[in-house]
């Protein structure tokens, strides 16, 4: 018995000592409509392996819309071209497309479902990011931020440079959340 209660105990003392190495970085956004006006919030966490995050939104046309990781935290233009494009840093440089063979870029991700009434719930891991650099994939939180955009239309997978997502329907610069800081 005591040696399962030393065995326990280190286990359990472990478990305590790995805890603030195991704390995940979190970020949040609000997604904003061209008029500037709020129409969602996006979280985000970090993992071992990528970031998972959780959007929901209001106020979209009904049917798919491309959602992709953007290379700069700027949502300032009504057209919000001053996110850039997608997240794509050398040297994996690829071609946009989940379903190209030689793709995926960095800010691929699948696309968003929103329902009849204009509402969209939606959980998606990306494995091709990560909140700060770990696992030598781009930060979310680098030196110019990075954004989070819905497009108008559904994005095909193969299409370049986008995939025939459209114009560009919401914006939310990626902030690190406050409790993770």
């Amino acid at each position: 018995m005591s040696v399962i209660r030393t065995v326990f105990a280190s286990g359990l003392a472990l478990c305590l000592l790995a805890a603030p190495a195991l704390a995940a970085t979190a970020g949040a956004a609000t997604i904003k409509a061209a008029d500037g006006k709020p129409i969602g919030t996006a979280a985000f966490r970090e993992g071992p392996v990528g970031v998972l995050m959780r959007v929901e939104a209001s106020g979209l046309a009904p049917g798919w819309h491309a959602i992709h990781f953007h290379e700069k935290g700027d949502c300032s233009d009504a057209a919000f071209t001053a996110a850039g494009g997608h997240i794509n840093h050398a040297p994996a440089k690829k071609p946009h497309g989940l379903l190209n063979a030689d793709g995926p870029d960095m800010g691929d991700l699948p696309n968003l479902y929103v329902g009849a009434d204009g509402k969209a719930n939606a959980e998606v891991f990306s494995t091709f990011v990560s909140m700060e650099g770990s696992g030598g994939r781009p930060a979310l939180l680098d030196a110019d931020g990075s954004s989070l955009v819905i497009h108008a239309s559904a994005d095909d997978f193969l299409t370049q440079p986008i995939g025939g997502a459209g114009a560009r329907v919401g914006c939310a610069v990626i902030k690190a959340a406050p409790e993770a800081r």
